[in-house]
């Protein structure tokens, strides 16, 4: 992993490179925040989403050239790229999905049943299958050659921000809004795992490339690592101040970044030994009722995926090592964080950040990570909430969602009516003022 690209809410996209003495190049061209980044298999493309409602494909090279994709009718929340490198997948608020191909640089064909705004959309490792997740609360698996939706998971108390297929193609992971993060086989359509580690909605994951491992973060300004294999919660690991909005693996899986909302980017080192290959993984069944659930607070996604909030940076010096321990955790990272118009090492406790994606193509001169091993708060615990009581809960939390969201919706048209009587007041005053200038001549 020589680079990591990394977008944000200040509509630029950055290149950091990971060599001693290298710059960081900056991207502009993007009219409004970068919500998703996704280097190709090569890595010698970077392809950008926006809430300007465009795709920009770019060289990641100090020229900053791209090609602009249009033909979504809302902001874009998420991009991809197929395994092979020839097909872009994005997903947008207009309430589709969008295949376009790479080379010829042409959109291809919608796929359309969502009805309502697209998270994510990823392709699966063989290039067959699209998953994509809605804030329909559904989660879509579509065959790519048909253009078919062939089975849909259900979300009960909140919606997948996030979605991505398992390294060996036969499952998926979802990273919700009610905090918890869900595995399911793709074969079976069943739920192989149920994970409620966060006590915040959880904004993304990634699966290290082994497929033994999956990482989270979330906005409870944690990241945790969960060991498929048995089951269970491995490391917490803390250092963002804020919301942790996105995190990747390195292709290698020796690396791991992330992003969050104090604007920070920060390259972890992993720490467990993992045997090479996914194709003989198996996932223990895990229910939500063997998992010990932490007191819940859900709150909103950043613009998802989410997105992000890259550094206001010309050129980036090399970061330092440094060292930061506390009761919680022990980690060696690298981190950059916005500071006037160039970016240095942070050496505080307070870590800064964006969206980011790991060029997994190379390697880093990374700092190593290590982190409080936290066996205890994920085992199973044989007495759970009864069925009929969790199912309940988790129609009132739904309904609960959904009047938060309408009252907002009604605060929004409330402050809108205020303008536009404070407008027609200030328009009957000037028309007032003008009659009697009038009268007085």
């Amino acid at each position: 992993m020589k680079q990591i690209a990394t977008g944000s809410m200040d509509s630029c996209v950055m290149i950091w490179n990971m060599k001693p003495q290298m710059r960081a190049y900056r991207f502009d061209g993007h009219k409004d925040a970068v919500t998703s980044v996704h280097f190709s298999p090569s890595g010698h493309l970077v392809a950008s989403a926006s809430r300007d409602k465009t795709v920009r494909l770019w060289v990641p090279s100090m020229k900053a050239e791209s090609t602009v994709f249009r033909a979504h009718t809302a902001t874009v929340r998420s991009v991809n790229f197929s395994g092979d490198g020839q097909t872009l997948v994005t997903a947008s608020d207009d309430k589709t999905i969008k295949v376009w191909t790479v080379h010829r640089q042409k959109f291809l064909f919608s796929l359309n049943q969502h009805i309502n705004w697209v998270r994510c959309a990823k392709f699966s490792p063989d290039n067959r299958l699209i998953v994509s997740s809605s804030d329909d609360k559904t989660i879509k698996l579509w065959d790519k050659n048909s253009r078919e939706c062939i089975h849909s998971f259900y979300e009960h108390a909140g919606y997948a921000n996030y979605v991505d297929f398992h390294p060996s193609g036969t499952c998926i992971a979802a990273a919700s809004t009610d905090n918890s993060v869900k595995v399911w086989d793709i074969r079976s359509h069943k739920m192989l795992q149920h994970y409620q580690v966060h006590s915040g909605v959880v904004n993304s994951l990634s699966f290290h490339p082994a497929g033994n491992f999956l990482i989270t973060a979330s906005s409870d300004s944690t990241m945790k690592i969960l060991d498929l294999v048995e089951g269970k919660l491995l490391y917490t690991l803390h250092g963002h101040q804020g919301p942790v909005t996105c995190v990747a693996f390195s292709r290698t899986g020796e690396y791991f970044s992330s992003g969050g909302s104090d604007e920070q980017v920060m390259v972890w080192k992993s720490n467990f030994d993992c045997a090479e290959g996914s194709d003989g993984v198996r996932l223990q069944h895990k229910t939500a009722s063997s998992l010990q659930t932490p007191p819940a607070s859900s709150t909103a996604r950043f613009p998802l995926n989410s997105h992000p909030s890259v550094l206001h940076s010309q050129t980036s010096e090399p970061a330092e090592h440094f060292r930061r321990q506390d009761s919680q955790s022990a980690a060696h990272t690298q981190s950059w964080s916005r500071s006037g118009s160039h970016s240095r090492a942070n050496h505080s406790h307070t870590y800064k950040n964006p969206s980011v994606s790991s060029s997994s193509t190379h390697r880093t001169q990374g700092l190593q990570q290590q982190s409080r091993q936290e066996e205890s708060q994920s085992h199973a615990s044989d007495g759970g909430v009864p069925p009929g009581l969790a199912n309940a809960l988790e129609h009132i939390i739904g309904q609960l969602d959904i009047l938060t969201q309408t009252v907002s919706i009604l605060e929004q048209r409330l402050t809108l009516t205020e303008d536009k009587l404070k407008e027609c007041l200030e328009n009957q005053m000037e028309i007032g003022l003008h009659l009697q200038r009038r009268e007085e001549a």
